[in-house]
């Protein structure tokens, strides 16, 4: 197969599926719309398994309840027991090993308190010397794979007072003009534009990259010396500043990325901007009481401009609205009847699907770099959580139907691409498959690489070999734990950092064990009874 284009299914029905001329935009989507299967027909969003998938089973265009698949006009591919059995087996590939674990979460613990210290003790720019630190990502939500090396921090900014937000037109509530609502004399003031009120994001973000910049360069905190925290260039249109633990010798070899995204809080006494009050939708989720919960809840803007060329000046320093947080939450507290998963409860597989539809994502980008490049992580959480407030019960998700519920997210988001319709979770009048930010082209090799993972068993979710432990080269000699040192003059006491080690299997640690028992009992018999040895 051509490794740049998808194997197509006849014309006529990819013409029937997805129409060649994209739909016009609507200003407000209606949640019913989410898995359309086409641009132009609400469908019913309450699918549900009914009789759940069996190794050797599959899914019907109907299941027991009449309700529709997310992929209506054709059957969802059998999951045999093979099938079955590699999504079981990948699910289990992509747990993060408690070693790896442990020493990359002591480096990026260090460096974040480091960096805090670093910017309290900064005369330079008092506004960010209040800031502290919120964790986000996939690691913190507990569905990273593959390996921890990749984390998120959120450094939230204080506003001296209530904010007014303006959302800019044709960007449907994502992207906001945040201005004060009256003049000031706080720190914040460097960071206003001429009307002495609206506050720049590329100011924050510029600001963000010099601190950083010269925290690193006083910043040695790093398991021996062989590797060093570097900041990398700024990437067009990120909010991030970006750290990477680098390897001395060769520069090149990563061995941890830390995203800092400095994030204006929104005071706690006002109310989300007004497209996002529609949103979450968890009423038969989580219950109306829980999402009360979460609307009374602060959010952020991060600063990141929209996508494309010729932007207003507006647009060229407005704000993202972030619920990253509160998906944090939604993530990890996921039970319909607020147990699930605990020590002494139900286990489920919500999480386990959520894993699998990264990898899957992550193998499409690696293999169709250029034609899905607008495709990331953070499309397949938003149809993950669409599917969460659909199948809301604990019952539909149980650990023995992971095959099914996994093929069931995968007919979601194939559902949601078809239809070129993918509501922001949070403010459901954003369409995150819209044509200003996903292409249509791409969209329709999107929707044909997913129908041929599904048709051919899912290929890319094939276990490859084992993965080496994260690790770093331990010195030659024997030396103490390596020495971490923070040149500033308020130092924090560094955690003890030991680099993970190579994990040896139970057989052989078993046969080592006999061995040295054995050879132990030789050694008494010696040196006890000398004269029956010399017989």
């Amino acid at each position: 197969m051509n490794r740049t284009t998808p194997q197509r299914r006849s014309s006529s029905r990819r013409q029937t599926s997805v129409p060649s001329t994209p739909p016009r935009e609507p200003q407000t989507i209606p949640q019913s719309w989410a898995l359309a299967g086409t641009s132009s027909t609400p469908v019913d969003l309450q699918p549900s398994l009914g009789r759940e998938a069996e190794e050797g089973g599959y899914l019907d265009k109907q299941d027991g309840d009449g309700a529709q698949n997310p992929t209506p006009g054709y059957e969802l591919a059998p999951i045999t027991p093979e099938l079955a059995r590699w999504i079981r087996l990948r699910s289990q590939d992509l747990k993060l090993r408690q070693s790896d674990r442990q020493w990359a979460v002591n480096l990026v613990n260090h460096l974040r308190d480091s960096l805090l210290v670093f910017l309290k003790n900064s005369d330079e720019q008092p506004y960010f010397q209040s800031a502290s630190v919120l964790n986000s990502g996939s690691y913190y939500e507990m569905v990273k794979i593959h390996n921890p090396n990749e984390f998120d921090m959120m450094l939230k900014l204080q506003s001296p007072s209530r904010l007014k937000m303006s959302e800019l037109d044709q960007y449907h509530g994502l992207f906001y003009e945040v201005a004060l609502s009256r003049p000031t004399r706080s720190h914040i003031r460097s960071f206003l534009l001429e009307d002495g009120l609206t506050i720049s994001a590329s100011k924050i973000i510029r600001e963000m990259h010099r601190l950083v910049r010269k925290f690193i360069s006083t910043y040695k905190a790093v398991p021996g010396n062989s590797w060093r925290w570097v900041v990398k260039r700024k990437r067009p249109n990120s909010p991030a500043v970006t750290l990477s633990l680098l390897e001395v010798d060769n520069g090149k070899e990563e061995l941890l990325s830390v995203d800092v995204v400095p994030a204006l809080e929104v005071p706690s006494s006002q109310s989300w901007p007004l497209a996002a009050r529609a949103g979450p939708d968890v009423n038969n989720w989580l219950g109306k009481k829980t999402r009360r919960s979460l609307t009374h809840q602060t959010c952020f803007f991060v600063p990141k401009k929209p996508p494309g060329r010729n932007l207003s000046e507006a647009a060229k320093e407005s704000w993202r609205i972030s619920f990253s947080h509160i998906e944090k939450e939604l993530i990890k507290t996921h039970g319909n009847k607020r147990t699930c998963c605990e020590s002494s409860a139900t286990k489920c597989c919500r999480k386990q699907c959520f894993k699998l539809l990264k990898c899957l994502i992550e193998g499409l980008k690696k293999r169709y770099p250029q034609e899905l490049d607008a495709l990331c992580s953070y499309h397949g959480k938003t149809v993950f959580l669409h599917t969460l407030s659909i199948r809301a019960q604990d019952s539909l998700w149980t650990p023995h139907h992971l095959p099914a519920c996994f093929m069931h997210i995968l007919g979601a988001l194939e559902g949601h691409a078809r239809s070129g319709l993918l509501p922001h979770f949070f403010v459901p009048s954003s369409n995150l498959f819209a044509a200003l930010t996903f292409p249509r082209k791409a969209l329709v090799f999107l929707t044909e690489a997913l129908e041929e993972q599904r048709r051919q068993g899912l290929p890319l979710l094939m276990p490859p070999a084992p993965a080496p432990p994260l690790a770093v080269h331990s010195p030659s000699n024997s030396q103490s734990q390596p020495s971490i040192v923070v040149q500033q003059t308020h130092v924090i006491q560094p955690p003890i950092i030991q680099p993970p080690k190579v994990i040896e299997t139970k057989a052989l640690v078993k046969m080592f064990n006999i061995l040295a028992l054995v050879v132990a009992l030789v050694c008494v018999v010696c040196y006890l009874c000398p004269s029956v040895v010399g017989k």
